[in-house]
C-alpha cells in the first residue's frame, strides 16, 4: 500500500510527541521530487495544526565563480560543490529551536544562492530539510548522521529520474545538447552515487 503525504504527516507528529523542535530529512537524487514532497508535507503538517518550515540544502551550492576556478562548473551538484561545513553549522544552529536562524535559498533560474533568504523561527516546530546528500554516507556529509529525528529517502527508478531531469532542463530552455550533458554527465551519475551510498531511512519511497 502506498504512503500518502497525510500518512507521513501523521507518523511524524506521532513520533515527535511533545518536543519543541523536530527535524525531518527528505533526501534523494536530483529529479526525485524532494522539493515538491517537502512543500506538500509542510502544508499537511500545517493542516493538522502544526507549524513547519522547509530548509533546502541547495542554498549551500558554491558560487559559480568558485566552481569555474576549480574546474567543477560542469559537475555542479556533486558532493564537493557544496559548502558542507556551513550547512552542518546551520543544521546544528537550527536543531535546538532556541533562536531565529536565517538560511540561504538557491535560485535555479539564475543558478545562484541567495543569502539569508528564509527565516527559520523558534516558532516552527517541524523543520523539513531537503537535499541530495542528507543521508549520504561518504565524506563530511556522514557527520549529518544523528542530526535528524525522522528521514525519508526518495528513490525512484533511474528511468523515472531520467525523464524528470530531461523535463527540468528543457523547462529552463537549455538546448538538447546542454540538457543531454546535464542529465547524463552530471545528474544521473550523481543520482546513482546517492542511491548506492545512503544510510537507512525511516521511509523509503520507490515511487514513479
Amino acid at each position: 500500500m502506498s504512503v500518502t503525504v497525510e500518512d507521513m504527516a501523521g507518523q511524524i507528529i506521532a513520533k515527535a510527541g511533545t518536543v519543541k523542535r523536530f527535524m525531518v530529512a527528505i533526501a534523494g537524487p536530483p529529479g526525485a521530487g524532494k522539493s515538491t514532497l517537502s512543500d506538500n508535507l509542510a502544508e499537511a503538517l500545517k493542516a493538522k495544526g502544526e507549524s513547519a518550515e522547509v530548509m533546502p540544502m541547495d542554498g549551500f551550492h558554491m558560487d559559480n565563480a568558485i566552481l569555474i576556478a576549480r574546474g567543477q562548473l560542469a559537475r555542479k551538484g556533486i558532493p564537493e560543490t557544496f559548502d558542507v561545513r556551513a550547512f552542518l553549522d546551520i543544521v546544528k544552529a537550527v536543531r535546538p529551536g532556541d533562536q531565529e536562524v536565517l538560511v540561504p535559498v538557491f535560485d535555479r533560474s539564475r543558478e545562484l544562492a541567495i543569502a539569508s533568504a528564509r527565516v527559520v523561527s523558534p516558532d516552527h516546530r517541524f523543520i523539513i530539510v531537503e537535499g541530495n546528500y542528507l543521508l549520504f554516507s561518504k565524506g563530511k556529509w556522514a557527520e549529518l548522521e544523528g542530526m535528524f529525528d525522522f528521514s525519508i529517502m526518495m528513490a525512484p527508478p533511474i528511468e523515472v529520474l531520467e525523464e524528470r531531469l530531461w523535463a527540468r532542463w528543457r523547462g529552463y530552455k537549455l538546448s538538447e545538447e546542454e540538457a543531454h550533458a546535464k542529465v547524463y554527465e552530471n545528474d544521473l551519475p550523481n543520482g546513482r552515487l546517492i542511491l548506492e551510498n545512503r544510510r537507512p531511512a525511516d521511509i523509503t519511497l520507490a515511487i514513479a
